[in-house]
């Protein structure tokens, strides 16, 4: 698949990083070039963009940008080159504030998540909710004695939720399917779930499994 990836930072050089590893075509979109110059390095059939372009190249998208710049992220890469697409939305809407008790501040509320947001905003993009519950180390085939981890995604087009199932078994998770994208409103906060036995015990590598 051709892969356009929003985003310069961890996340989105981590997931990018997975898609050329299967062998998908990528093009990274970003604001400052220079920061990826060393990466790019060491993966040189990436290709470094706008994100415009980014999102023009891609049949897919991913979103791996801080909450609070995705919308501008998603403007830049302009409205007519994600529509019909199926976007990854890897983000979480943390505030600008320090964790308290190891439990970080969203800027969101339990009555509207950050990808319902963006969907209404770019309602001709089909938004499915993924990697947000884990840490980049983890993301791509990750091991576990306990097996494979669960990833949690929610979104509204069943076409574009398939094509998510696909790319999470290539990359070596069980899926679960929440549903429409309210269910986003759970899923985001399984960043602060998953954050605090980081902050308080400095532990980074587990991930959550759904068992049944």
């Amino acid at each position: 698949m051709k892969i356009g990836v929003l985003g310069s930072g961890t996340v989105a050089k981590t997931l990018a990083a997975g898609f050329l590893k299967h062998g998908h075509q990528v093009t990274v979109g970003t604001r400052s070039p220079d920061r990826l110059a060393d990466w790019a390095a060491q993966n040189p059939t990436v290709i470094i963009a706008s994100f415009a372009d980014a999102a023009a190249f891609g049949d897919l998208i991913v979103l791996a940008v801080k909450g609070g710049v995705a919308a501008n992220a998603l403007e830049l890469g302009g409205v007519q080159n994600l529509a019909g697409k199926t976007i990854i939305d890897a983000t979480n809407p943390i505030a600008d504030a320090p964790p308290v008790n190891g439990v970080l501040p969203f800027f969101t509320s339990f009555d509207k998540s950050l990808m319902e947001d963006l969907q209404h905003r770019f309602a001709a993009a089909h938004f499915v909710k993924a990697f947000n519950s884990v840490g980049a180390p983890s993301m791509v085939n990750p091991s576990f004695a306990a097996g494979k981890p669960t990833m949690f995604i929610c979104g509204n087009d069943e076409t574009a939720k398939e094509a998510v199932r696909g790319i999470l078994d290539q990359f070596g998770w069980e899926t679960a399917d929440m549903g429409k994208a309210e269910a986003a409103r759970a899923i985001e906060p399984l960043c602060m779930l998953w954050c605090i036995r980081g902050f308080l015990n400095n532990q980074w590598t587990h991930a959550f499994k759904l068992l049944t």
